[in-house]
């Protein structure tokens, strides 16, 4: 958020804070579901570069396109076992999975 609207918002008397202050987070939770987003985000990322449809993934995983769409979404109910295996599925590499998780940015792949 720019620092105008923010200063804007707090004028208003807006409280301004993080998804980890709002949801009462400790800071290893939080780094949790940063690491679901970023391997979500990836593996959408990941498919629509390779040009791959959610059906396609799904038959390579021996899953459901529902399934991918909520891989996607970085639904709870998904493992992480399940995300892993879809960004190697795609072509990752350790190293990529390793940055993924380190950064949370997309790895060249």
């Amino acid at each position: 958020m720019d620092k105008r609207k923010l200063e804007h918002l707090q004028a208003k008397g807006w409280r301004v804070g993080g998804a980890e202050e709002f949801l009462g987070l400790t800071p290893e939770e939080a780094a949790f579901v940063e690491v679901r987003l970023a391997l979500s985000d990836n593996v959408r990322k990941m498919r629509v570069r390779k040009k791959i449809s959610q059906v396609r993934l799904a038959k390579l995983l021996g899953s459901s396109q529902s399934r991918v769409a909520k891989i996607e979404a970085g639904d709870s109910t998904v493992s992480l076992d399940l995300m892993f295996r879809s960004l190697l599925a795609l072509g990752a590499s350790k190293k990529d999975l390793a940055k993924i998780i380190s950064t949370g940015h997309h790895a060249a792949a």
